[in-house]
């Protein structure tokens, strides 16, 4: 979707509500709404804040807030269009509504606010055994019990392999599921997401390493004059966020213990600058001696991976200025803010902001090191 241009023209935003199954909203609602905030970020639950105008007569104050309408658990779907360029931008519940009620008229206001369908996940607690499967087929057996809100398993393998020993320990979930699948990803160097679309009432749910491989992003540019194309960038190189885990195993035929080799983590964190950053603090990882050799193996990748990136941006940039809509959990190049901080960056998180006929995105970049790999971005 980042690669269709959205060139100039008028920002639409559509809403579409249901208890399950979602249709448009009437077209006084729609009317109504006055402004849209949506934010995804990397390893972490979508959410979304819509703000509409609460006319004392209107179809919402008198129909569909005595009905329940706009109750926790209604699905919402935005979608956005600018110039025929469409995408499903958020799919999820409502878990809040608040009324501002105002003597002035037109400042009355209703607020809803919401979360991604993971909050499905996170509703209750279960008490399930695994015996035999690995990690990837227990998170495929979970998401199975969602698959009739339009959630399709997008789901790796593990990038350590650990085969399950039933004879010696069988694996239990003892929490939500949400709880249980996200646990599983850290364990393993791995992020758990829903991505809304291509459809309205699809979503794709990535179990697995972060989105950095394959083709990258059209270039934020700044300080570039008339190429700009975003307002702000600010960089950051926290030396300190890179760690060494070490990990200790004890084989449970001979009682020893051994010191883990650190393992490479460019299979799950491909390097994105060319100078890296070495690691300042070491840090041993509890708990290991008494886990699987796979599953200690695992834990000190994980570990690795996650820490991994000492360098951050931030900035903010008009979706019809750049001409295409900003992607989180992607990648995308940066050029004009200098030869350290130029290259390609994994956009972490972003931040929907729209008004009628306006857009505006927030966003924050990361990687390992400084200074470009390539002389070339994708413009």
């Amino acid at each position: 979707m980042s690669d269709l241009p959205v060139g100039q023209g008028p920002v639409h935003i559509r809403l579409l509500m249901g208890p399950r199954l979602v249709e448009p909203v009437p077209a006084e609602v729609a009317e109504a709404l006055l402004s849209a905030q949506i934010t995804a970020t990397a390893g972490e639950r979508s959410g979304f804040q819509l703000a509409f105008d609460l006319t004392k007569n209107g179809l919402i104050s008198r129909r569909l807030l005595p009905q329940g309408s706009f109750d926790p658990k209604t699905r919402i779907v935005v979608t956005v269009s600018v110039r025929g360029t469409s995408a499903v931008l958020f799919d999820g519940l409502v878990v809040r509504h608040e009324v501002g009620a105002s003597n002035q008229p037109g400042h009355s206001t209703l607020t809803v606010t919401g979360e991604d369908l993971t909050l499905l996940m996170d509703l209750e607690e279960r008490t399930a055994a695994y015996p035999n499967l690995p990690p990837s087929r227990r998170v495929l057996e979970i998401l199975r019990r969602y698959s009739g809100y339009g959630i399709r398993p997008d789901v790796y393998d593990e990038q350590i392999p650990q085969p399950p020993h039933q004879d010696t320990r069988v694996h239990y979930q003892t929490q939500t599921d949400l709880q249980y699948v996200t646990e599983l990803a850290r364990a393993n160097g791995y992020t758990f997401y829903l991505e809304p679309g291509p459809g309205v009432g699809e979503s794709s749910a990535r179990w697995g390493p972060e989105h950095r491989v394959g083709e990258r992003q059209h270039a934020l540019s700044v300080n570039m004059d008339a190429n700009s194309t975003v307002d702000q960038l600010t960089f950051a190189y926290d030396g300190t966020a890179r760690e060494e885990p070490q990990a200790r195993w004890q084989d449970p035929a001979t009682r020893k213990s051994e010191l883990l080799d650190p393992p490479p983590i460019d299979p799950l964190r491909p390097p994105l600058g060319k100078r890296p950053t070495p690691a300042l603090r070491r840090r041993t990882l509890p708990g290991t001696a008494k886990h699987q050799r796979g599953q200690a193996e695992a834990a000190l990748l994980a570990r690795a991976a996650i820490s991994a990136d000492v360098v951050s941006g931030s900035g903010s940039l008009d979706v019809l200025r750049y001409g295409y809509i900003l992607q989180p959990r992607q990648l995308v190049g940066v050029r004009g803010s200098g030869r350290m901080y130029d290259g390609d960056y994994f956009v972490k998180s972003v931040t929907h902001n729209l008004r009628p006929g306006s857009y505006q995105q927030n966003f924050t970049l990361s990687r390992e090191g400084l200074e470009a790999r390539s002389d070339v971005v994708r413009p």
